[in-house]
């Protein structure tokens, strides 16, 4: 079965323009009982291979092969997570996305962060 990468980027979403750290706490722990709940149900079906939240990025850059820049990452566009699932088509990973992108956010809403779908390619 193809392997693919759902990417959920922080960008807010269209649902919920608010950092998490201002939320409800009510909301937060909705949020992430949503992702636990979603990761047991992907886990008994054998889809999700791994699932992880990620903090703040640095970019390095190195430079004739000596001079490395590190920089903080900008913001927009911050990726905020990933799952890794196993999954019978394309079809099945976009309807997986669709649900990552309906967590709840504040009062219940859903979040609609935008999930980016990759397949993962297999070297020849």
């Amino acid at each position: 079965m193809p392997k693919y990468l759902l990417i959920q980027n922080y960008e807010g979403g269209r649902g919920c323009d608010t950092p998490m750290g201002e939320w409800d706490p009510a909301d937060i722990r909705a949020h992430i009982d949503f992702q636990v709940a979603l990761d047991a149900e992907l886990t008994a079906a054998g889809e999700l291979i791994d699932s992880q939240g990620v903090g703040q990025a640095v970019t390095v850059v190195v430079s004739d092969g000596a001079t490395t820049e590190a920089t903080p990452a900008a913001v927009e566009g911050r990726l905020a997570g990933f799952r890794l699932v196993d999954v019978v088509s394309a079809d099945r990973a976009v309807e997986i996305a669709a649900r990552c992108s309906a967590a709840p956010a504040r009062a219940g809403r859903p979040i609609q962060q935008p999930v980016e779908v990759r397949e993962v390619m297999v070297a020849p």
